[in-house]
């Protein structure tokens, strides 16, 4: 690990501070570490596209839009490389929150996620990246163990027992 000085205008470390207290920081050099990942990710959106990552896709629908929850089945199933797992979450009578992980190269998980959240009946969507190196996934399961379980939420509203 290498130590950095820097010299920044009071009011930006007045920001930096803020934004400490805000999310819970013990220290500024982690505070410093997350902004600045934070900020080269952004910087580099675009730049390599067939770096590997990790993300998150999130997005609510319509689920009664015709044919949306049988088109986004089929597209999680055509992209199965990508897609590892879903959450499904009944929101209310009429929508549905999908929380979707996929792990690829940027490009096409990018496309994926684009894809998804243009799609007539969706109305709200968001893709979160973060790198990975794929010379560390090997196509294996790894050592530790997990826990899975299936999460399928349903809210009733005005139903009395």
């Amino acid at each position: 690990m290498q130590r950095l000085t820097i010299t920044i205008d009071d009011d930006l470390l007045a920001e930096v501070d803020a934004f400490m207290a805000r999310r819970g920081y013990d220290n500024r050099s982690e505070a410093f570490r997350d902004l600045l990942r934070s900020g080269l990710e952004t910087a580099d959106a675009g730049a390599s596209d067939s770096r590997h990552c990790i993300a998150t896709l999130s997005y609510v629908y319509d689920h009664a839009a015709r044919e949306l929850p049988k088109r986004l089945t089929q597209e999680a199933h055509d992209h199965s490389g990508l897609a590892q797992a879903t959450l499904h979450v009944h929101i209310d009578q009429e929508s549905c929150l999908e929380v979707t992980v996929l792990k690829g190269e940027r490009r096409e998980v990018k496309a994926f996620a684009d894809h998804v959240i243009a799609e007539r009946g969706v109305r709200h969507g968001h893709v979160a990246m973060m790198p990975v190196d794929p010379a560390q996934d090997h196509g294996r399961a790894h050592s530790h163990s997990h826990s899975h379980s299936h999460a399928h939420s349903h809210t009733t509203k005005g139903v009395k027992k």
